[in-house]
């Protein structure tokens, strides 16, 4: 599966983005997804995860409230809806898939990444 993140950009602290995540090559609705982000000089970090069936979510707790992940498994994406944007928020945001069960949020549980989309937060 190739996995293709896009809609980042530069935006001002208490702004909105909304990222979206492409998928092709596979049967995506197969796959738990995720968003992870990575600031530089900092490891990756999990963000948000949405679930193949039941479309349960877990969010970190730096976002919980502010970011809502969802899917759209007849266009083979998921999204990620940023709101209320901090400064800490700057970031790399990647999107990965796995079929691991339950809500993982370490990296090494996941099968293929997309290239990351730049999210920059300016105060």
């Amino acid at each position: 599966v190739q996995l293709q993140a896009s809609g980042g950009g530069l935006v001002q602290t208490g702004g909105s983005l909304r990222l979206s995540c492409a998928a092709s090559g596979g049967t995506f609705r197969d796959y738990t997804m995720a968003w992870f982000r990575q600031a530089p000089g900092k490891e990756r970090e999990f963000v948000a995860i949405i679930r193949r069936s039941p479309q349960g979510t877990f969010y970190a707790d730096s976002v919980k409230g502010r970011f809502t992940i969802s899917r759209d498994n007849a266009k083979n994406t998921m999204y990620l809806q940023m709101n209320s944007l901090k400064p800490e928020d700057t970031a790399t945001y990647y999107c990965a898939n796995t079929r691991v069960v339950g809500f993982p949020t370490t990296p090494g549980s996941y099968y293929s990444w997309g290239q990351g989309t730049l999210v920059t937060v300016s105060s």
